[in-house]
């Protein structure tokens, strides 16, 4: 998930949904009021496209090193049309009534509670915050370990090898920690615009370079490593390999994320033709891309690593030539988790914050605006002493539990399968059968509920593989103390 993106967009998600009145269309307007949208196919495609590829790519090889050449392929394919279906069927849910001139729904939570109503929102915004939560313990763990890919990678080449350059991860993510403290309180920092537009770019670099250093790798092994099966018993145990296969499929599931911001983009498209009828090609396009995209970059990683296959693809190649050109796409992902992890913490700030001030709305010590001049800028700084304390706190927390359970895969396995199942398939499919009226039981609604339920198996299956593999990293882990 090019995660930056994503979350700009899903961050309008927790404001109070607007109702705009119906309007009739004039020249430069839409039927709702707003400036005329002006999206089209290869504008949405790219924007999904941008959304979808981030750090996730970096977790593929390793998933495909565990399931081998033959499930590996299969399982991305598998989750590729399940996305692609899903988000046909959500296309539908942009407008609630008819599909060309109903009221219009900008976010994903907005379709939830337009469709479905209260009880079903409720759980879904629950569910899409816990998710956001976890993504910025995730991205604290991944820019740490980048950090240290630099510092080692600097370390063992000045070494000459001799050093094999150990060492604790905790002062990196004390160091992404204090940074996200001081970015956290700057005003709507999510919606500053070039936000996006460095985190596509920073994606892309970072992809790319692990794509074409795994190319370099297997041309100079001269050899595709791997094997059918995945990683051999011996390197792990039949426990752990059991484990790793489910674990495996909750990586794949969170690099296919982004149903949550698909109506988002939806509704930048121009009509006519329909808005749903735009998107759906749109979501061919973009899928079937980023899908040889995740082939190309997963595939490489394992035919050049095979059972090796690290769990961020780029720190494999620590201590490979050029040295430098690893240290860009490591500081890439740095610069792009940094804006990231605001973009994502931001609608649990503005949550937090708005329910306090609603539920003490006289209490000057939460509530109460401060100023303060700031030398150099116009205008001054405003804040509120709840806002300093809980988002410190946040990131504290975020940084803490990081230090505790420093574990890549097993937090992007926890992250994929929470989001996969309730977030891509349900609710797209619940609100799909309520919007076009499917009967109950009959062939459709059977076969859009065993989907639903296939899906939700493959959930439970990675998030039980994901916390088993949390539980046997603990066992051998010693909190604060553990170095690479």
């Amino acid at each position: 998930m090019g995660e930056t993106a994503a979350a700009n967009n899903q961050h309008h998600g927790h404001r109070v949904f607007d109702t705009v009145s119906q309007q009739p269309a004039f020249k430069c307007f839409d039927d709702d009021g707003r400036l005329k949208r002006t999206g089209t196919v290869w504008t949405a495609s790219a924007h999904i496209i941008t959304a979808v590829i981030g750090s996730g790519v970096l977790s593929l090889a390793w998933a495909i090193a565990q399931l081998g050449w033959i499930a590996g392929p299969a399982v991305m394919l598998l989750f590729s049309f399940v996305t692609l279906f899903s988000s046909t069927l959500l296309s539908d849910c942009y407008r609630t009534g008819d599909a060309v001139s109903g009221k219009r729904n900008y976010t994903y939570m907005d379709a939830v509670r337009s469709i479905l109503g209260g009880f079903k929102f409720k759980i879904c915004g629950l569910i899409q915050y816990l998710n956001l939560f976890g993504v910025a313990i995730g991205y604290t763990i991944a820019a740490s370990i980048s950090m240290m890919a630099i510092k080692r990678s600097n370390c063992f080449h000045k070494s000459g090898g001799k050093d094999p350059c150990h060492m604790s991860s905790n002062p990196y993510m004390i160091m992404f920690g204090v940074t996200e403290i001081l970015l956290s309180q700057v005003p709507d920092f999510d919606q500053i615009w070039w936000i996006s537009i460095v985190a596509a770019v920073m994606s892309f670099t970072y992809s790319a370079i692990g794509l074409v250093l795994g190319i370099v790798q297997v041309a100079a092994n001269g050899v595709f490593k791997g094997s059918l099966t995945g990683i051999s018993i011996g390197t792990v145990t039949p426990t752990q390999k059991i484990w790793r296969t489910f674990q495996a499929l909750g990586n794949i599931a969170f690099a296919y994320s982004y149903s949550v911001v698909l109506i988002e983009i939806q509704d930048t498209v121009r009509s006519p033709p329909s808005e749903s009828k735009t998107m759906k090609k749109a979501t061919k396009i973009s899928i079937a891309i980023t899908t040889l995209f995740y082939m190309l970059c997963g595939s490489m990683g394992y035919a050049a690593f095979g059972d090796a296959s690290p769990g961020n693809l780029l720190t494999g190649f620590g201590f490979y030539n050029p040295f430098w050109l690893l240290d860009i796409a490591n500081a890439a992902i740095v610069v792009h988790l940094i804006g990231a992890y605001q973009v994502f913490s931001q609608p649990i700030f503005a949550f937090a914050e708005k329910s306090v001030s609603e539920r003490f709305p006289d209490n000057d010590l939460l509530t109460k605006e401060l100023e303060f001049k700031i030398p150099g800028f116009r205008s001054p700084y405003k804040t509120n002493v709840f806002r300093v304390v809980f988002r410190c706190c946040f990131v504290v927390l975020t940084t803490v539990i990081s230090m505790l359970m420093p574990f890549f895969n097993d937090v992007v396995g926890i992250l994929g399968a929470l989001g996969f199942w309730p977030l891509t398939v349900y609710f797209p499919v619940e609100m799909y059968i309520k919007q076009r009226k499917v009967e109950k039981w009959s062939t459709r609604w059977v076969c859009l509920q065993m989907l639903s339920v296939s899906c939700l198996v493959i959930s439970v299956v990675a998030g039980v593989g994901s916390i088993a593999g949390v539980m046997l990293d603990l066992k051998v882990y010693k909190p604060f103390q553990t170095t690479y």
